[in-house]
């Protein structure tokens, strides 16, 4: 089975390979495409090396040794179509053999489904992946997210029942605002480019004056203390852009009980992979940030407590941020390039898997200036 094409499906079955020996043979094959400059460079790669993978050219017509006159120089002929033909797929996908002799290829073609969701905290992190580089058509290459959902599609609700003296349907309603938070809040186009996130400030109760004047304070003078990154993903638009428009997102929401009768928490769990571009002409290198969010929402019955129905309170919330720029805090994203210049403090510390999502951000974080094992 060959490399995944853009739908993730594979490039050339089996079956595929077997039809196209035949027309070969017949002599109604179509022409190969021109390689592509990354196939001839593995192709020029293969030519340098010495040997044959074992049995590639065997077949039906080099096994053929019966017949006569005529009929073998017709068997020859064949032959040497089938030759020619397996020689020039070969140029053109090389990949065929690597993958093959590697067994990457049936390691890829597992990973070409979704993941089903997540429905608990994952007992260990993703197994790691082939290291490869992100590109502009494939920005998840090499990344576990890969097999994650896209976007909002990620941030599955679950069934709603009644808990902690709130009726099932506002319970219900707590999940939806939930997720419409993380949606305006994570990935929206307009929060990224770093606009005011008025949709995500809507769903929150505006009898909490307080928290609603410190989240409006850390947009206008974030600080370190404070910073919206807490709660918002944002960039400058006139550093970074989007590669794509494909956010990985993983992790789950689940109901518990409040801390007094009449109250409930909604807490999300949810992973966010950010592929960025530097907004510049003939950009190319791609790097992810890579966004863990724990945030505790919660409601409370209007009839016992000072509360607005319909609106959600932000009782708790942590963040991790995974290759952003260490003590910088302009309440924007910084992904680090390979072209851009170090600056501040060091990485240190043992290098830590920003897609382990099976230890919670308090348990599994670090304080300072760490260092990511991937991105």
């Amino acid at each position: 089975m060959g490399t995944n094409s853009d739908d993730d499906r594979p490039a050339v079955t089996d079956e595929e390979w077997a039809r196209f020996m035949e027309q070969a043979q017949a002599g109604t094959g179509q022409a190969p495409r021109e390689p592509s400059a990354r196939a001839r460079m593995v192709t020029a790669r293969l030519q340098g090396e010495s040997g044959e993978p074992p049995g590639w050219r065997t077949g039906p017509a080099w096994q053929e040794r019966e017949g006569r006159g005529r009929g073998k120089r017709r068997l020859k002929a064949a032959g040497a179509i089938v030759f020619i033909a397996a020689l020039a797929l070969i140029a053109i996908r090389p990949e065929l053999v690597i993958d093959r002799v590697t067994g990457k290829a049936a390691q890829n073609g597992k990973a070409a489904g979704p993941l089903p969701a997540e429905t608990a905290r994952p007992s260990a992190p993703p197994s790691a992946a082939y290291p490869d580089r992100p590109t502009l058509k494939e920005p998840f290459k090499g990344s576990p997210a890969l097999q994650w959902a896209d976007g909002a599609a990620g941030i599955e609700v679950p069934v709603a029942e009644a808990v902690g003296g709130m009726s099932k349907e506002q319970v219900a309603d707590a999940l939806e605002k939930a997720k419409q938070f993380l949606v305006a809040a994570n990935l929206d186009p307009a929060t990224l480019r770093g606009e005011r996130p008025a949709a995500a400030l809507a769903l929150l109760d505006p009898k909490l004056d307080e928290q609603l004047s410190r989240v409006e304070g850390s947009l206008t003078a974030p600080t370190k203390e404070n910073d919206p990154l807490h709660l918002f993903s944002r960039v400058r638009p006139a550093e970074l852009k989007p590669a794509g428009d494909v956010v990985k997102v993983r992790g789950r929401m689940w109901v518990e009980p409040g801390k007094e009768a009449g109250q409930a928490n909604v807490l999300a769990d949810y992973t966010f992979v950010y592929p960025f571009v530097k907004a510049k002409p003939g950009a190319e290198q791609v790097e992810r940030t890579v966004v863990r969010r724990e945030i505790t929402f919660s409601i409370a019955d209007p009839r016992k407590w000072q509360a607005t129905a319909g609106k959600i309170w932000l009782e708790k919330y942590n963040v991790d941020l995974a290759n952003s720029a260490c003590d910088v805090y302009d309440g924007y994203l910084h992904p680090v390039f390979d072209e851009d210049t170090p600056t501040g403090p060091r990485p240190s510390g043992t290098p830590v898997d920003p897609y382990d999502r099976s230890r919670s951000v308090e348990a599994g974080g670090q304080e300072g200036c760490g260092t990511v094992s991937r991105t």
